[in-house]
């Protein structure tokens, strides 16, 4: 009997969602200590997009879905599979995922939610790849996305001036691989990784059964995210670049082979220690941190669904992803679009 075709999973749509409602460095600059240079001057944020009153994580994740499955010509009852990396989901239970789902008007089909923070998208990604890869199911939506504004202490500047709210997805199919393809698109590798030493480095403390919601915990601001920043950054230019050379090798490539860079858009300093010590030009670099601020799982399907919209990345484009974020989790991938 002739063997099966090898498979590769495909982004056959991307779709994103962004509020209408925007706040500045110059509205927190009315709130908290602090100012428009110095947020820019340590982090590269102008502005970021906060979800109204009345719009859930799952509202958002849905809108980037729709959007998503439009561009890939799908109906929603197509997908085998939902996958929403968040960790702002709408409740405790169930996962938000299971609302996407019925927002949408999927058919019944596995959804269920991963926390992996600002790294989850490439979670997601991998894991929907395996699941492809192996002809377990055909479709899977992946969407990243988090609604950050609500579990942040807007008294506290090292922390409400970097995040804002978002969703980002993609919608993943197969396709076969041609044996000797000299540019074969769809996911070329994934890598990811988790170091638990760090965890609590970046971390909402409250909520869970190790801190329960009571009046106590919630005077005590435990449900709200807590960060040691310097601890983070000094991880994560060294995991990222690691992770990236990581996702380059296992698909046989160098930076040389690379069209874009699509890296969380955490802080620029990180992005730019990153990309240089890859030796990618700036030219080649995606961004929008300036005004879109760190959205975490939502940051990289956002940001490469707006390049793909606005023309610059391409079909048969090769794009480098790369994030890392609490756990502390890293990843990346290597994806032809």
């Amino acid at each position: 009997m002739p063997k099966p075709a090898t498979l590769r999973s495909l982004i056959l749509g991307s779709g994103h969602y962004l509020s209408p409602v925007v706040r500045t460095n110059a509205d927190l600059e009315k709130m908290v200590d602090t100012s428009d240079g110095w947020i820019r001057e340590r982090t590269g944020i102008g502005a970021r997009h906060i979800a109204p009153e009345g719009v859930f994580t799952s509202d958002m994740a849905a809108a980037a879905a729709r959007a998503a499955l439009e561009q890939a010509g799908l109906e929603a009852r197509q997908l085998d599979m939902i996958i929403v990396a968040t960790v702002t989901p709408d409740m405790p239970m169930p996962a938000t995922a299971v609302f996407v789902q019925q927002k949408i008007g999927a058919g019944h089909c596995p959804a269920f939610d991963l926390s992996a923070a600002c790294a989850g998208f490439l979670f997601g990604l991998s894991i929907a790849d395996q699941f492809i890869k192996t002809r377990q199911v055909k479709h899977v939506l992946v969407i990243g996305v988090e609604l950050l504004s609500r579990v942040l202490d807007w008294t506290d500047r090292t922390t409400c001036v970097l995040f804002g709210d978002g969703a980002g997805a993609v919608v993943l199919g197969p396709t076969e691989a041609t044996e000797g393809e000299a540019r074969p698109r769809g996911v070329l590798s994934t890598s990811i990784m988790t170091d638990g030493s760090l965890a609590s480095s970046l971390f909402i403390p409250g909520g869970g059964s190790v801190s329960p919601t009571t009046h106590t915990s919630v005077d005590e601001k435990l449900h709200y995210v807590h960060m040691k920043g310097q601890d983070v950054f000094k991880v994560a230019v060294k995991n990222l670049h690691s992770a990236s050379k990581d996702a380059l090798d296992r698909a046989g490539m160098t930076t040389a082979d690379i069209d874009w860079v699509c890296a969380h858009q955490a802080n620029k300093r990180i992005v730019d220690q990153v990309t240089s010590r890859l030796e990618v030009p700036e030219e080649k670099v995606l961004m929008n941190i300036e005004r879109v601020g760190n959205t975490s799982s939502g940051s990289i399907p956002i940001l490469l669904d707006e390049s793909v919209r606005a023309g610059k990345v391409r079909q048969g484009d090769t794009v480098l992803m790369c994030a890392l974020g609490a756990g502390i989790s890293w990843g990346s991938a290597i994806v032809r679009v």
